[in-house]
């Protein structure tokens, strides 16, 4: 009896653990919800990430040494199924945009020109209908719009500050102008 006892102390110390490295992991860095990429693989791998590597800290770690094997599994699993989720959710990112290609430190989608840009990283919201274009031009194709009222994903914007680069899960779909929008 003592031995069921034990196990399901440390068992318990292990799921929580689990818990705390999620919750702790965010404030440390991006961590466990810090991808670009919506979607929720990323806190999904996380958790599974977590409860196997506990069990495995477990089992690993010394007789004496358990709850800390546990709570030290318990961190690298969720760190790595974190990982793990959050390439799974940018994959899908760039599946629904038709492709991404990188240049000077931003993912766009393939029908989008890139452009020199500063970082933006901000929310904006559209003061009225934006036609969002390939390039950063009036004369560049038109990709789809940006409504009135909507909030948008900035990613980054033209060095003379006159159009912005809307992004979608961290990948820039097209541009709009500066003119008729305002941070969130």
């Amino acid at each position: 009896m003592f031995g069921t006892k034990t196990k399901t102390i440390t068992l318990t110390l292990g799921a929580a653990a689990a818990a705390l490295s999620m919750s702790v992991a965010p404030q440390a860095s991006a961590g466990v919800t810090g991808c670009k990429a919506s979607g929720g693989k990323q806190e999904v791998g996380a958790l599974i990430g977590g409860l196997v590597g506990g069990l495995a800290g477990n089992q690993i770690a010394g007789k004496g040494d358990r709850g800390t094997g546990t709570a030290i599994g318990a961190l690298v699993g969720a760190g790595a199924g974190s990982a793990i989720g959050c390439d799974m959710q940018k994959t899908r990112a760039e599946k629904a945009v038709g492709g991404v290609y990188k240049s000077g430190g931003y993912r766009y989608a393939q029908n989008v020109d890139a452009a020199p840009l500063v970082k933006v990283g901000h929310k904006y919201v559209a003061r009225s209908t934006l036609n969002l274009r390939s390039a950063a031009s009036t004369r560049a194709p038109r990709l789809g719009a940006v409504s009135s009222g909507e909030t948008f994903q900035a990613l980054g914007r033209t060095g003379d500050g006159k159009w912005i680069l809307v992004g979608q899960d961290g990948v820039g779909v097209g541009y709009v102008s500066s003119a008729y929008v305002y941070r969130a």
